[in-house]
């Protein structure tokens, strides 16, 4: 009895060491910035970009790659500096190396700070596309800043992914086997079965 004592106070303790490097394996530094979604619209300036596929991946956010074609699309900007908010900004959306324009949104001011880009049957095949966000000022030049994303391809689950599903499973049939009597009465009937 002793040994199974020892052994569920080491799963435990696995357990917390699992989650605590988890938890900090995207940076947990100070002033280390991961969001791979955020780009600069001019110096110092940033905008930060998501993309949803709410039909076809209606519980996923992208960033550089999207999985489907002609499937609705969503581009979403927020912008993180307070001042787009009072400028004028135009979106327009290409097929690239073509060039072939996709989505086009004239220039307005977005007081909310959130441009939502509805492309109702999303893009149109897989490839490379190119996000053309231009800041037209009251006076002075224009300013072209772009990034690029893939379409196509579909989304692979990953075997880390697949791993860490076993693994919550597991462990909350373990938490349901410690607190339900029923249920470890029921599993321990099935062990003693095995075993004979």
């Amino acid at each position: 009895m002793k040994t199974a004592h020892i052994f569920k106070k080491g799963c435990l303790v696995l357990l917390g060491l699992f989650f605590s490097a988890t938890l900090w394996a995207h940076g947990g530094a100070a002033g280390t910035d991961t969001d791979q979604c955020k780009f600069e619209l001019e110096p110092s300036h940033w905008i930060h970009y998501t993309a949803y596929q709410p039909v076809a991946y209606s519980a996923e956010e992208f960033c550089g790659s999207l999985p489907g074609t002609n499937t609705r699309t969503q581009l979403v900007f927020d912008y993180q500096d307070m001042r787009y908010r009072n400028m004028t900004v135009e979106f327009e959306v290409t097929k690239e190396p073509e060039g072939t324009r996709v989505f086009f949104l004239p220039a307005a001011k977005h007081k909310a700070g959130t441009v939502n880009l509805d492309l109702p049957n999303g893009v149109p095949e897989a490839g490379k596309y190119l996000i053309h966000i231009t800041l037209v000022p009251d006076q002075g030049e224009r300013l072209d800043a772009h990034m690029s994303f893939k379409a196509g391809g579909g989304v692979a689950v990953s075997k880390n992914n697949i791993l860490l599903y076993v693994f919550f499973a597991l462990a909350g049939l373990y938490v349901l086997y410690l607190s339900h009597a029923g249920f470890k009465n029921k599993i321990d009937e099935i062990i003693v079965k095995v075993k004979k």
